[in-house]
């Protein structure tokens, strides 16, 4: 490979939106590969800025580090993907994004009660926290749908 395919930090951190910080988790994720120069800095093929773009739509959509890493490794190795493989890993998300759609549709339908109300009715109010019992239930906004409540991109799932 020529070293003229190769592109800074600086370069990729501009043309992807992500910042350094969150490129070089991605590498220690192994989610992206870097190459050194002779003094250490990192130099990236052309092709991270595709993944890139991959890994800001797949975290859009709600998928984990995890699952953002199994949908990369089933990319080709030793060629650049094509669009027929990025669609080939992406064309599952459609059950994904209809349950969010759904999960937004039901969270919409309570707001516009809720701000119908005018919190007169507490008792009957479905984002209502009584005796704030969701602090039993586990960190995170409880009272929104499961599809709605992902986990911060950088924490690892337990389990």
């Amino acid at each position: 490979m020529d070293a003229r395919d190769l592109l800074p930090m600086g370069e990729i951190s501009q043309r992807s939106g992500f910042a350094a910080s969150a490129i070089r988790f991605y590498e220690a994720e192994g989610l992206i590969e870097a190459h050194r120069s002779g003094g250490g800095q990192r130099r990236f093929e052309r092709s991270v800025l595709r993944r890139l773009a991959f890994i800001r739509a797949a975290s859009n959509v709600g998928l984990s580090i995890e699952e953002i890493r199994a949908e990369l490794a089933r990319l080709p190795g030793n060629r650049t993907p094509t669009k027929a493989d990025w669609h080939r890993i992406s064309r599952h998300w459609g059950a994904r994004l209809d349950e969010q759609i759904a999960a937004l549709q039901r969270l919409k339908g309570g707001l516009d009660s809720c701000i119908g109300c005018g919190c007169l009715s507490l008792r009957s109010c479905a984002f209502s926290n009584a005796g704030d019992w969701a602090a039993t239930q586990g960190p995170g906004a409880q009272l929104l749908p499961d599809s709605l409540r992902k986990p911060h991109p950088t924490k690892r799932a337990s389990g």
